[in-house]
């Protein structure tokens, strides 16, 4: 008699925390897919970009959901706790890694700085398949992560079923709408962010400098066929993100460059 299939064993973490309700939102809507594990940072670290803690120890406890839902959290990076999941924190061998669900949008140049894409960046540099998943919330009012979670269980059943090449993770972006609104996607290429960021400059008490980088939120360049234009559409945003970042079409030229120190350049 053959045995059952073994169900995937998914990590689901985030870059808000563990107590996020994106979070909560995203493993139940990934339950019936297969084993979910939970290890996410303990506190929000939005906007950290990939970080690898080498210089101190990592601390992780047991901790539950707002549900009840058993979890760990980490007093690490967001990448940390991939990491800590992949290298046998866990004692079943991982099959995915699915990030979020962020209450913002990770767009264009977003994905050097979120902790979101960089989780599924770190799934992917241990080859496994990894899915960061964004929404585009209005800026105020609570937020209803149900719809997202939805195509964010539709999305990690199709990497289930046919996989992810090597080095690849897939960057998915949703519009703020009800489920039954979000019924189009595209498959897009990465897009251009326009950052709006000012310096800050202020005295603490004994009038010494400190600084803060503020500005507006940033916004986007809509071309066709971009994260950006696509969920500016109304539409689902679905973009293939490789770990090579090479600049493959420069190569021939810089080839041609003379970098040899000279008398002229000492």
């Amino acid at each position: 008699m053959n045995e059952p299939a073994k169900k995937p064993h998914i990590l689901v973490t985030n870059d808000d925390g563990v107590q996020a309700p994106g979070l909560l939102a995203l493993v139940k809507a990934l339950q019936p897919l297969g084993e979910i594990s939970i290890l996410a940072p303990e506190r929000n670290w939005s906007a950290s970009g990939h970080q690898k803690t080498l210089s101190r120890p990592l601390r992780v406890r047991k901790t539950a959901l707002a549900d009840g839902t058993p979890a760990f959290a980490s007093d690490g990076a967001p990448s940390d706790c991939v990491a800590l999941a992949v290298l046998g924190f866990f004692e079943d061998k991982l099959d995915m890694v699915v990030s979020g669900i962020n209450p913002t949008n990770n767009l264009g140049h977003d994905v050097t700085y979120s902790g979101t894409v960089t989780n599924a960046i770190e799934a992917a540099i241990w080859g496994l398949p990894g899915i960061a998943v964004s929404l585009d919330t209005p800026k105020a009012g609570e937020v209803d992560y149900g719809p997202a979670a939805a195509v964010a269980r539709r999305v990690a059943a199709a990497v289930l079923e046919h996989g992810l090449p090597r080095d690849m993770l897939l960057n998915v972006n949703i519009p703020y709408k009800p489920l039954e609104e979000l019924t189009e996607y595209r498959i897009t290429r990465q897009g251009r962010r326009v950052y709006r960021d000012v310096l800050i400059r202020r005295e603490d008490p004994w009038d010494v400098p400190y600084y803060w980088i503020g500005g507006e939120f940033p916004t986007g360049i809509p071309e066709e066929d971009t994260d950006v234009g696509a969920v500016e559409q109304g539409f689902i945003s679905i973009t293939p993100l490789h770990l090579d970042m090479t600049a493959h079409r420069h190569i021939h030229e810089l080839r041609k460059w003379d970098f040899r120190l000279d008398e002229r350049s000492k």
